[in-house]
Protein backbone atom coordinates (compact mmCIF):
# COMPACT_ATOMS: atom_id res chain seq x y z
CA UNK A 1 0.00 0.00 0.00
CA UNK A 2 1.41 3.40 -1.01
CA UNK A 3 1.99 5.51 2.09
CA UNK A 4 5.09 7.69 1.71
CA UNK A 5 4.94 11.44 1.21
CA UNK A 6 7.80 12.24 -1.17
CA UNK A 7 8.83 15.90 -1.19
CA UNK A 8 11.10 17.65 -3.66
CA UNK A 9 12.94 18.75 -5.48
CA UNK A 10 15.62 20.85 -3.76
CA UNK A 11 16.49 22.00 -0.27
CA UNK A 12 18.43 25.08 0.78
CA UNK A 13 20.50 26.45 3.64
CA UNK A 14 18.88 29.70 4.70
CA UNK A 15 20.42 32.70 6.39
CA UNK A 16 17.51 34.25 8.26
CA UNK A 17 18.49 37.73 9.35
CA UNK A 18 17.02 39.38 12.44
CA UNK A 19 15.28 42.48 11.11
CA UNK A 20 16.95 45.75 12.07
CA UNK A 21 15.53 48.90 10.47
CA UNK A 22 18.46 50.99 11.73
CA UNK A 23 20.96 48.83 9.85
CA UNK A 24 18.91 49.21 6.64
CA UNK A 25 18.64 52.95 7.19
CA UNK A 26 22.40 53.21 7.60
CA UNK A 27 23.04 51.18 4.43
CA UNK A 28 20.49 53.22 2.47
CA UNK A 29 22.16 56.49 3.45
CA UNK A 30 25.69 55.17 2.89
CA UNK A 31 24.73 54.09 -0.62
CA UNK A 32 22.81 57.33 -1.30
CA UNK A 33 19.59 55.48 -2.13
CA UNK A 34 16.65 57.72 -3.04
CA UNK A 35 12.94 56.95 -3.14
CA UNK A 36 12.65 57.15 -6.95
CA UNK A 37 15.27 54.38 -7.31
CA UNK A 38 13.23 51.71 -5.56
CA UNK A 39 12.30 48.83 -7.87
CA UNK A 40 11.95 45.09 -7.38
CA UNK A 41 13.22 44.28 -10.88
CA UNK A 42 16.73 45.75 -10.90
CA UNK A 43 19.47 43.13 -11.47
CA UNK A 44 21.13 42.40 -8.11
CA UNK A 45 24.79 42.76 -9.05
CA UNK A 46 26.15 44.16 -5.77
CA UNK A 47 25.14 44.98 -2.21
CA UNK A 48 23.69 48.36 -3.19
CA UNK A 49 21.23 46.83 -5.68
CA UNK A 50 20.30 44.22 -3.08
CA UNK A 51 19.42 46.97 -0.59
CA UNK A 52 17.39 48.77 -3.28
CA UNK A 53 15.43 45.57 -3.95
CA UNK A 54 14.73 44.87 -0.28
CA UNK A 55 13.49 48.44 0.27
CA UNK A 56 11.32 48.31 -2.85
CA UNK A 57 9.55 45.20 -1.58
CA UNK A 58 9.19 46.72 1.89
CA UNK A 59 7.62 49.90 0.50
CA UNK A 60 4.73 47.92 -1.02
CA UNK A 61 4.46 45.16 1.59
CA UNK A 62 5.38 42.66 -1.11
CA UNK A 63 7.36 39.45 -1.07
CA UNK A 64 9.10 37.28 -3.62
CA UNK A 65 12.30 35.58 -4.76
CA UNK A 66 15.16 37.20 -6.66
CA UNK A 67 18.43 36.02 -8.20
CA UNK A 68 21.69 37.50 -6.90
CA UNK A 69 24.86 37.64 -8.98
CA UNK A 70 26.94 35.81 -6.37
CA UNK A 71 26.69 34.16 -2.96
CA UNK A 72 29.37 36.58 -1.74
CA UNK A 73 26.84 39.44 -2.03
CA UNK A 74 24.40 37.47 0.11
CA UNK A 75 27.05 36.76 2.73
CA UNK A 76 28.24 40.38 2.82
CA UNK A 77 24.74 41.72 3.39
CA UNK A 78 23.96 39.06 6.01
CA UNK A 79 27.11 40.06 7.86
CA UNK A 80 25.44 43.31 8.96
CA UNK A 81 22.81 41.42 10.97
CA UNK A 82 22.33 38.69 13.55
CA UNK A 83 21.77 35.53 11.49
CA UNK A 84 20.07 32.21 12.24
CA UNK A 85 21.00 29.31 9.97
CA UNK A 86 17.97 27.19 9.03
CA UNK A 87 16.87 24.84 6.26
CA UNK A 88 14.56 25.93 3.48
CA UNK A 89 13.10 24.95 0.15
CA UNK A 90 9.43 24.14 -0.20
CA UNK A 91 9.91 20.41 0.22
CA UNK A 92 12.18 20.68 3.24
CA UNK A 93 10.06 23.24 5.09
CA UNK A 94 6.93 21.24 4.29
CA UNK A 95 8.71 18.18 5.66
CA UNK A 96 9.71 20.05 8.82
CA UNK A 97 6.09 21.06 9.36
CA UNK A 98 5.00 17.45 8.91
CA UNK A 99 7.74 16.24 11.26
CA UNK A 100 6.42 18.57 13.97
CA UNK A 101 3.04 16.84 13.85
CA UNK A 102 4.49 13.35 13.68
CA UNK A 103 4.37 12.63 9.94
CA UNK A 104 7.59 11.21 8.40
CA UNK A 105 8.55 12.04 4.81
CA UNK A 106 11.00 11.20 2.04
CA UNK A 107 12.98 14.24 0.81
CA UNK A 108 14.68 14.69 -2.58
CA UNK A 109 17.75 16.94 -2.23
CA UNK A 110 20.19 18.39 -4.77
CA UNK A 111 22.76 19.71 -2.29
CA UNK A 112 24.22 18.68 1.05
CA UNK A 113 26.58 20.03 3.70
CA UNK A 114 27.07 19.81 7.46
CA UNK A 115 24.24 22.33 8.07
CA UNK A 116 21.81 20.00 6.30
CA UNK A 117 23.08 16.94 8.16
CA UNK A 118 22.74 18.75 11.49
CA UNK A 119 19.31 20.34 10.96
CA UNK A 120 17.36 17.86 8.87
CA UNK A 121 14.65 16.08 10.92
CA UNK A 122 15.51 12.52 11.88
CA UNK A 123 12.12 11.37 10.60
CA UNK A 124 13.03 12.42 7.06
CA UNK A 125 14.57 9.86 4.71
CA UNK A 126 16.78 11.40 2.01
CA UNK A 127 17.18 10.71 -1.71
CA UNK A 128 19.92 12.95 -3.10
CA UNK A 129 21.63 13.80 -6.38
CA UNK A 130 24.47 15.68 -4.63
CA UNK A 131 27.95 14.33 -5.32
CA UNK A 132 29.88 16.67 -2.98
CA UNK A 133 29.32 19.18 -0.18
CA UNK A 134 28.35 22.71 -1.24
CA UNK A 135 27.04 25.82 0.52
CA UNK A 136 25.14 28.55 -1.36
CA UNK A 137 23.01 30.25 1.30
CA UNK A 138 19.61 31.78 0.64
CA UNK A 139 19.15 35.17 2.27
CA UNK A 140 15.76 35.38 3.98
CA UNK A 141 14.64 38.90 4.83
CA UNK A 142 11.52 38.98 7.00
CA UNK A 143 10.22 42.47 7.80
CA UNK A 144 7.35 43.40 10.17
CA UNK A 145 4.35 45.56 9.44
CA UNK A 146 4.93 49.21 10.32
CA UNK A 147 8.71 49.10 10.22
CA UNK A 148 10.24 52.31 8.84
CA UNK A 149 13.54 52.74 6.97
CA UNK A 150 15.06 56.13 6.24
CA UNK A 151 16.45 56.78 2.77
CA UNK A 152 18.56 59.72 1.66
CA UNK A 153 15.48 61.80 0.75
CA UNK A 154 12.48 60.05 2.32
CA UNK A 155 11.18 57.31 4.60
CA UNK A 156 9.45 54.07 3.61
CA UNK A 157 7.11 52.17 5.94
CA UNK A 158 5.96 48.59 5.40
CA UNK A 159 2.14 48.42 5.04
CA UNK A 160 2.22 44.73 5.97
CA UNK A 161 4.69 42.05 6.99
CA UNK A 162 6.26 39.82 4.35
CA UNK A 163 9.44 38.04 3.34
CA UNK A 164 11.99 38.19 0.52
CA UNK A 165 14.34 35.41 -0.63
CA UNK A 166 17.59 36.30 -2.42
CA UNK A 167 20.10 33.72 -3.61
CA UNK A 168 22.55 32.35 -6.13
CA UNK A 169 22.32 28.58 -5.69
CA UNK A 170 24.01 26.53 -8.41
CA UNK A 171 22.77 23.07 -7.31
CA UNK A 172 19.17 24.25 -7.22
CA UNK A 173 19.64 26.10 -10.49
CA UNK A 174 20.87 22.85 -12.08
CA UNK A 175 18.29 20.65 -10.25
CA UNK A 176 19.82 17.25 -10.96
CA UNK A 177 17.31 14.43 -10.40
CA UNK A 178 18.52 11.57 -8.22
CA UNK A 179 18.82 8.23 -10.00
CA UNK A 180 16.85 6.48 -7.25
CA UNK A 181 13.92 8.93 -7.14
CA UNK A 182 11.79 6.47 -9.09
CA UNK A 183 12.35 3.81 -6.42
CA UNK A 184 11.16 6.25 -3.74
CA UNK A 185 8.08 7.19 -5.76
CA UNK A 186 7.00 3.58 -6.12
CA UNK A 187 5.61 3.68 -2.56
CA UNK A 188 4.29 7.25 -2.59
CA UNK A 189 0.78 8.35 -1.66
CA UNK A 190 1.71 11.91 -2.67
CA UNK A 191 4.55 13.65 -4.48
CA UNK A 192 5.41 17.33 -4.07
CA UNK A 193 7.14 18.92 -7.06
CA UNK A 194 8.72 22.32 -6.50
CA UNK A 195 11.98 24.11 -7.18
CA UNK A 196 12.04 24.42 -10.96
CA UNK A 197 11.39 28.14 -10.45
CA UNK A 198 15.10 28.72 -9.73
CA UNK A 199 16.27 27.24 -13.05
CA UNK A 200 17.32 29.64 -15.79
CA UNK A 201 18.61 27.41 -18.62
CA UNK A 202 15.72 26.30 -20.87
CA UNK A 203 17.58 23.36 -22.42
CA UNK A 204 18.72 22.07 -19.03
CA UNK A 205 15.17 22.41 -17.70
CA UNK A 206 13.88 20.29 -20.57
CA UNK A 207 16.39 17.55 -19.73
CA UNK A 208 15.50 17.67 -16.04
CA UNK A 209 11.83 17.36 -16.91
CA UNK A 210 12.65 14.29 -19.00
CA UNK A 211 14.37 12.77 -15.95
CA UNK A 212 11.48 13.68 -13.65
CA UNK A 213 8.79 12.33 -15.97
CA UNK A 214 10.75 9.11 -16.23
CA UNK A 215 10.92 8.78 -12.44
CA UNK A 216 7.23 9.61 -12.11
CA UNK A 217 6.37 6.56 -14.21
CA UNK A 218 6.91 4.61 -10.97
CA UNK A 219 4.23 6.58 -9.11
CA UNK A 220 1.15 4.56 -8.13
CA UNK A 221 -1.94 5.54 -10.11
CA UNK A 222 -3.59 6.69 -6.88
CA UNK A 223 -0.76 9.02 -5.84
CA UNK A 224 -1.63 12.71 -5.57
CA UNK A 225 0.80 15.14 -7.25
CA UNK A 226 1.04 18.60 -5.72
CA UNK A 227 2.97 21.21 -7.71
CA UNK A 228 3.99 24.49 -6.05
CA UNK A 229 4.81 27.30 -8.48
CA UNK A 230 7.03 29.27 -6.05
CA UNK A 231 7.75 32.25 -8.34
CA UNK A 232 9.93 31.65 -11.41
CA UNK A 233 13.11 33.67 -11.87
CA UNK A 234 12.35 33.41 -15.60
CA UNK A 235 8.55 33.49 -15.79
CA UNK A 236 8.44 32.07 -19.33
CA UNK A 237 9.93 28.79 -18.12
CA UNK A 238 6.85 28.07 -16.02
CA UNK A 239 4.99 27.31 -19.24
CA UNK A 240 7.60 24.69 -20.14
CA UNK A 241 6.98 22.91 -16.85
CA UNK A 242 3.21 22.99 -17.30
CA UNK A 243 3.46 21.57 -20.81
CA UNK A 244 5.23 18.50 -19.46
CA UNK A 245 3.56 18.01 -16.08
CA UNK A 246 0.09 19.55 -16.01
CA UNK A 247 -1.72 16.40 -17.11
CA UNK A 248 -0.29 14.57 -14.06
CA UNK A 249 -0.68 17.43 -11.55
CA UNK A 250 -3.68 17.11 -9.23
CA UNK A 251 -3.12 20.33 -7.27
CA UNK A 252 -1.28 23.38 -8.64
CA UNK A 253 -0.43 25.84 -5.87
CA UNK A 254 0.79 29.44 -5.64
CA UNK A 255 0.63 32.40 -3.28
CA UNK A 256 -0.84 35.88 -3.77
CA UNK A 257 2.44 37.36 -5.06
CA UNK A 258 2.74 34.70 -7.76
CA UNK A 259 -0.94 35.10 -8.68
CA UNK A 260 -0.43 38.81 -9.29
CA UNK A 261 2.76 38.19 -11.27
CA UNK A 262 0.85 35.86 -13.61
CA UNK A 263 -1.97 38.36 -14.05
CA UNK A 264 0.34 41.33 -14.43
CA UNK A 265 -1.77 43.46 -12.09
CA UNK A 266 -2.52 43.90 -8.40
CA UNK A 267 -5.50 42.05 -6.90
CA UNK A 268 -7.56 43.37 -4.01
CA UNK A 269 -7.58 40.21 -1.91
CA UNK A 270 -10.60 41.37 0.11
CA UNK A 271 -12.72 42.36 -2.89
CA UNK A 272 -15.00 39.41 -3.76
CA UNK A 273 -15.52 40.63 -7.33
CA UNK A 274 -11.81 41.24 -7.93
CA UNK A 275 -10.85 37.84 -6.50
CA UNK A 276 -13.49 36.02 -8.58
CA UNK A 277 -12.18 37.72 -11.73
CA UNK A 278 -8.56 37.04 -10.80
CA UNK A 279 -9.08 33.36 -10.03
CA UNK A 280 -11.13 32.82 -13.19
CA UNK A 281 -8.39 34.46 -15.27
CA UNK A 282 -5.65 32.51 -13.51
CA UNK A 283 -7.46 29.24 -14.11
CA UNK A 284 -7.78 30.06 -17.80
CA UNK A 285 -3.99 30.56 -17.88
CA UNK A 286 -3.34 27.42 -15.80
CA UNK A 287 -6.21 24.96 -16.37
CA UNK A 288 -5.31 22.63 -13.53
CA UNK A 289 -7.79 20.17 -12.02
CA UNK A 290 -7.41 22.18 -8.83
CA UNK A 291 -5.59 25.52 -8.87
CA UNK A 292 -4.91 26.54 -5.26
CA UNK A 293 -4.11 30.12 -4.30
CA UNK A 294 -3.13 30.70 -0.67
CA UNK A 295 -3.10 34.17 0.90
CA UNK A 296 -3.11 35.73 4.37
CA UNK A 297 -6.91 36.10 4.18
CA UNK A 298 -8.07 32.91 2.49
CA UNK A 299 -7.07 29.77 0.59
CA UNK A 300 -9.16 28.80 -2.42
CA UNK A 301 -9.06 25.97 -4.95
CA UNK A 302 -10.70 26.49 -8.35
CA UNK A 303 -11.24 23.92 -11.06
CA UNK A 304 -13.21 20.74 -11.72
CA UNK A 305 -11.62 18.87 -8.80
CA UNK A 306 -11.55 21.78 -6.34
CA UNK A 307 -14.26 20.46 -4.05
CA UNK A 308 -12.31 17.25 -3.40
CA UNK A 309 -9.61 19.20 -1.57
CA UNK A 310 -11.54 21.09 1.09
CA UNK A 311 -10.03 18.97 3.88
CA UNK A 312 -6.54 19.65 2.52
CA UNK A 313 -7.20 23.38 2.44
CA UNK A 314 -8.45 23.37 6.02
CA UNK A 315 -5.42 21.40 7.23
CA UNK A 316 -3.09 23.69 5.26
CA UNK A 317 -4.53 26.94 6.61
CA UNK A 318 -4.47 25.66 10.19
CA UNK A 319 -0.87 24.48 9.91
CA UNK A 320 0.34 27.73 8.32
CA UNK A 321 -1.46 29.84 10.95
CA UNK A 322 0.20 27.81 13.68
CA UNK A 323 3.63 28.46 12.21
CA UNK A 324 2.78 32.16 11.88
CA UNK A 325 2.19 32.44 15.62
CA UNK A 326 4.76 29.93 16.94
CA UNK A 327 7.44 29.38 14.29
CA UNK A 328 9.20 26.02 14.03
CA UNK A 329 8.26 25.13 17.60
CA UNK A 330 4.65 24.27 16.71
CA UNK A 331 3.26 20.82 17.59
CA UNK A 332 0.12 18.82 16.87
CA UNK A 333 -1.42 20.14 20.10
CA UNK A 334 -0.84 23.70 18.89
CA UNK A 335 -2.92 22.94 15.80
CA UNK A 336 -5.90 22.27 18.04
CA UNK A 337 -5.38 25.61 19.75
CA UNK A 338 -5.24 27.37 16.39
CA UNK A 339 -8.54 25.74 15.42
CA UNK A 340 -10.25 27.67 18.22
CA UNK A 341 -9.19 31.05 16.83
CA UNK A 342 -11.68 33.23 14.89
CA UNK A 343 -11.73 33.29 11.10
CA UNK A 344 -11.05 36.39 9.04
CA UNK A 345 -14.47 37.87 8.26
CA UNK A 346 -13.36 39.51 5.02
CA UNK A 347 -11.74 36.29 3.90
CA UNK A 348 -14.94 34.37 4.64
CA UNK A 349 -16.92 36.83 2.51
CA UNK A 350 -14.52 36.36 -0.40
CA UNK A 351 -14.68 32.57 -0.10
CA UNK A 352 -18.48 32.58 -0.11
CA UNK A 353 -18.64 34.71 -3.26
CA UNK A 354 -16.02 32.66 -5.10
CA UNK A 355 -17.86 29.44 -4.27
CA UNK A 356 -21.08 30.98 -5.61
CA UNK A 357 -19.42 32.15 -8.82
CA UNK A 358 -16.91 29.45 -9.75
CA UNK A 359 -16.33 25.71 -9.40
CA UNK A 360 -14.35 26.26 -6.21
CA UNK A 361 -13.79 25.38 -2.58
CA UNK A 362 -12.17 27.63 -0.03
CA UNK A 363 -11.54 28.37 3.61
CA UNK A 364 -10.98 31.66 5.40
CA UNK A 365 -7.69 32.25 7.20
CA UNK A 366 -7.46 32.42 10.96
CA UNK A 367 -7.08 35.74 12.75
CA UNK A 368 -3.77 35.46 14.60
CA UNK A 369 -2.66 38.27 16.90
CA UNK A 370 0.99 37.89 17.84
CA UNK A 371 3.72 40.48 18.44
CA UNK A 372 6.36 38.31 16.78
CA UNK A 373 4.88 36.63 13.69
CA UNK A 374 6.85 34.19 11.54
CA UNK A 375 6.33 35.02 7.85
CA UNK A 376 9.18 32.84 6.58
CA UNK A 377 8.07 29.49 5.19
CA UNK A 378 4.33 30.04 5.53
CA UNK A 379 3.65 28.89 1.97
CA UNK A 380 5.87 25.85 2.46
CA UNK A 381 4.10 25.05 5.73
CA UNK A 382 0.76 25.48 3.96
CA UNK A 383 1.85 22.78 1.50
CA UNK A 384 2.94 20.51 4.34
CA UNK A 385 -0.41 20.96 6.05
CA UNK A 386 -2.23 20.20 2.82
CA UNK A 387 -0.28 16.98 2.32
CA UNK A 388 -0.90 15.96 5.92
CA UNK A 389 -4.51 15.32 4.88
CA UNK A 390 -3.56 13.06 1.98
CA UNK A 391 -2.98 9.72 3.76
CA UNK A 392 -6.45 9.96 5.33
CA UNK A 393 -8.01 10.86 1.99
CA UNK A 394 -7.39 7.82 -0.19
CA UNK A 395 -10.74 8.38 -1.91
CA UNK A 396 -9.50 11.73 -3.21
CA UNK A 397 -6.42 10.18 -4.74
CA UNK A 398 -8.43 7.33 -6.23
CA UNK A 399 -10.93 9.76 -7.74
CA UNK A 400 -8.08 11.84 -9.17
CA UNK A 401 -6.54 8.75 -10.75
CA UNK A 402 -9.92 7.80 -12.23
CA UNK A 403 -10.34 11.28 -13.66
CA UNK A 404 -6.89 11.12 -15.27
CA UNK A 405 -7.84 7.82 -16.87
CA UNK A 406 -11.11 9.28 -18.15
CA UNK A 407 -9.27 12.32 -19.51
CA UNK A 408 -6.83 10.06 -21.35
CA UNK A 409 -9.66 7.99 -22.78
CA UNK A 410 -11.49 11.11 -23.95
CA UNK A 411 -8.30 12.39 -25.61
CA UNK A 412 -7.80 9.10 -27.43
CA UNK A 413 -11.44 9.18 -28.56
CA UNK A 414 -10.95 12.60 -30.09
Amino acid sequence: MAEDLVLGLGGTVDYEIRWDAEVLSTLAREYGIRLDELTTTTPIIDERSLVVTVLAFLATGGGGERFVLSSEIVQRFAGHFDVEVTLGGTGVRAGIALDRIGVPTVQHLVSIDDNVRRLLPRSMRVVSSATRDTLDPHLIVQYPEGTTVRLLDAEVTAPSSNRIILANDAPNREMAIAADLGDALADASAFLVSGFNTMQDADLLARRLDDLVGAMQRLPATALVYYEDAGFYRRELSATVRERLLERIDVYGMNEDELQEYLGRPVDLLSPDDVVAALAEAHRLIPARALVVHTKYWAIAVGPRASAHRAGLESAVRTAATRYRLGDACTAADLDETARLPRHAGGATVVAEVERSLPAAGVAAYVVDTPHPTTIGLGDTFVGGFLAAVPSAARVATAAALERALDAAATMAR
